[in-house]
């Protein structure tokens, strides 16, 4: 008889940092094609991250945040793109998990492939037909559709006896049609396309009010007792990606430092870069900011993993402090990079040298609206300044 044996954190750890090699090799692939490698793919669902956030009934780990947070970064140290991907299939995987278990027993069918992408808020529409809904519209942003079998979406639910509302619910994303307009200058990788309905029939239990979710307002009778199941999922969305910034901002610091030796500062007669009292205090700043951005990674993750543990409500300043934690994550990571992308002089602009990619795939992921610096720290200000939040997304 077999064992199933969930891996530690440290074991995850070293599973993602056995697979770092081929993830790198693909990475200039990735970017070309705009999508993850198969290889890609196959390597990340080998080691098992994308199980991280399945119920344990389906072969998942239900890992904890502290997990996700480490496991991220070190996705994020070879290729940001893939980490995005797989953080993004923990939010919309856990999310699945809200949901009643019949619905879990369908999309989780084949637990561990990697078959959930990102979460959609697009522009659909849902009417009521019998037995369900009919959805029209599309949803921009679809990280992983190409390597996914089911797509979380959403639209609003027009109501023939009240006020329209927003809902959700799960996908497959072979009733989709895929949008090929994933042009960009960072994450190309990710293969963000847009995903389109037209007539789409959804079961009824398939569908949500996207408050519940939101919430993370259960209906799951097998789930109920999860710990992992006791936050909001903006909290758990933040705890799931914030690691990704962090590991891209080690992966500058690193290829900073492996490239520093014999290198020189041109036009100088500094005989290297390293005896520069300019370089001492740039890398000393953009180091610290590394280190200041994983305490925001690290105590928000641990906040969801105590709060989750005791299954105390969550307040609403611990709400808004996630997400600040995650702003706050991304301006330092981002802060770091440019300090250590403009001190790496002109051979960085080669393409063999990754420094710029990572850059550019940094700037893209704080253009993400839950990801923004500013807006976060505003979300949380407002809250400590007791006025309500402007947006239901806390």
């Amino acid at each position: 008889m077999s064992t199933f044996v969930i891996p530690t954190r440290e074991q995850l750890v070293r599973q993602v940092s056995a697979i770092a090699p081929v993830l790198r090799a693909n990475t200039a692939w990735s970017t070309e094609n705009r999508r993850l490698h198969p290889d890609s793919v196959e390597a990340l669902r080998d080691a098992g991250v994308f199980r991280m956030r399945i119920p344990l009934r389906y072969g998942g780990y239900e890992s904890d945040a502290q997990t996700m947070v480490a496991v991220a970064e070190e996705i994020a140290k070879a290729d940001g793109s893939a980490a995005w991907v797989v953080a993004s299939s923990w939010v919309a995987g856990w999310g699945v998990g809200l949901y009643p278990d019949e619905v879990q027993d369908e999309v989780f069918a084949e637990a561990g492939t990697g078959l959930c992408a990102t979460i959609g808020a697009g522009t659909a529409t849902a009417v009521p037909v019998p037995g369900g809904v009919l959805v029209n519209g599309s949803w921009p942003f679809i990280s992983g559709a190409l390597s996914s079998t089911w797509q979380q979406v959403a639209a609003i639910f027009l109501d023939p006896d009240g006020q329209p509302y927003p809902v959700m619910g799960p996908v497959p994303v072979s009733e989709l049609e895929i949008v090929d307009d994933w042009h960009t200058g960072g994450l190309r990788g990710t293969g963000s396309v847009t995903t389109t309905a037209k007539d789409l029939f959804i079961p009824q239990e398939r569908i949500l009010p996207a408050p519940m979710v939101l919430g993370g307002q259960s209906v799951s009778k097998l789930n109920a007792d999860s710990p992992m199941y006791r936050a909001p999922l903006i909290v758990v969305g933040a705890a799931s990606t914030v690691g990704v910034a962090v590991g891209m901002g080690k992966a500058v610091r690193d290829l900073f430092f492996e490239r520093l030796p014999g290198r020189k500062i041109t036009y100088t007669e500094y005989p290297s870069q390293s005896e520069a009292p300019v370089t001492h205090l740039r890398v000393a700043e953009a180091v610290m900011k590394i280190d200041e951005a994983e305490f925001h990674a690290t105590r928000l993750a641990a906040q969801l993993d105590a709060k989750c543990a005791s299954a105390e409500p969550w307040e609403m300043a611990e709400r808004g402090r996630s997400r600040a934690d995650e702003g706050s994550a991304v301006r330092l990571t981002r802060e770091a990079v440019e300090i250590l992308a403009s001190s790496s002089g002109g051979s960085a602009a080669y393409t063999k040298v990754p420094v710029q990619q990572i850059a550019n795939d940094l700037q893209t992921f704080g253009l993400h609206a839950m990801m923004n610096p500013d807006v976060n720290a505003e979300t949380y200000g407002r809250i400590l300044c007791g006025l309500e939040p402007n947006t239901y997304y806390i």
